[in-house]
């Protein structure tokens, strides 16, 4: 079998205060960022400049992400509120309190009107936008602060989940169990993404590294570092290889490119 080999190239850098979450856009070149402020900016990484920015609350906005089939926009902050934009006209389309504490992480179905929360009460909860975002599922079973979920592109039944616990869980949202559990991390988990082209799962953390996990097997299969200190987000690029970090001190985008076989990782950066 051929070795995955996967070369690392910076592309894209913007000094900003402390960003809490990256996420891009499927067919714009944008990158939407929330910082601890309460803030959320768009970047276009082509030209370099900022798209939009306005501020959604007093509150750190943890979690940003597209909904780009609604043209929305949905930020989850320290309020515990859940406020969904449409991102053309900056128009607030709905707020609601959806958890008892921070919300950490939101993430988007693919294809059904779902959105996953999660937060420090220790809580996941399934949201379904047609019907009025009602709460139509719960998971429980971390033991900490549930710092982000992401859900599993390839397999949509199925997310991940990253906490204070140590833990990186997956779970099957019919049955509500954890199927697995990834741990190796020497801090804090703070965010988890299936990767939708390669069969990886990356996973960053307070150590300021990134762990890049066979998403078969489930074993470390490698260790970044680009010393920009704690990584709080990863954003990844639908139908590419390129993924985003927010760090401490500013944002990166790389391209990751690789075979689908995984015997050893030789990683450049």
């Amino acid at each position: 079998m051929q070795p995955l080999s996967l070369s690392i190239e910076k592309e894209f850098t913007q000094n900003s205060e402390r960003v809490k979450s990256v996420d891009q856009h499927p067919t714009e070149p944008w990158i939407l960022v929330s910082l601890y402020s309460g803030t959320v900016c768009i970047w276009n990484y082509q030209s370099q400049v900022m798209e939009k920015s306005f501020k959604v609350t007093e509150s750190p906005v943890r979690s940003a992400k597209f909904i780009a089939r609604k043209n929305w926009i949905v930020t989850a902050s320290d309020d515990k509120y859940i406020r969904v934009y449409n991102y053309d006209t900056v128009e607030k389309i709905k707020e609601y309190e959806a958890h008892t504490d921070f919300i950490r992480s939101v993430a988007i179905h693919p294809t059904l009107p779902y959105l996953l929360s999660c937060s420090d009460d220790k809580v996941i909860k399934l949201w379904d936008w047609e019907k009025d975002w009602s709460c139509i599922q719960i998971f429980k079973g971390h033991s900490h602060y549930v710092m982000q979920v992401a859900f599993n592109p390839k397999d949509t039944n199925t997310f991940a989940s990253a906490s204070l616990d140590g833990a990186i869980k997956v779970w099957d949202i019919e049955t509500k169990s954890c199927v697995q559990t990834l741990e190796g991390h020497e801090h804090n988990v703070t965010a988890v993404c299936v990767h939708a082209e390669l069969p990886i799962i990356i996973t960053v953390s307070e150590d300021g590294n990134i762990h890049i996990w066979n998403a078969t097997t489930f074993r470390l299969e490698n260790e970044l570092n680009y010393g920009l200190e704690r990584v709080w987000a990863i954003g990844q690029l639908k139908g590419s290889n390129k993924v985003a970090f927010g760090f401490d001190k500013g944002t990166i985008v790389v391209e990751v490119n690789g075979s689908h076989t995984w015997d050893s990782v030789d990683l450049q950066a």
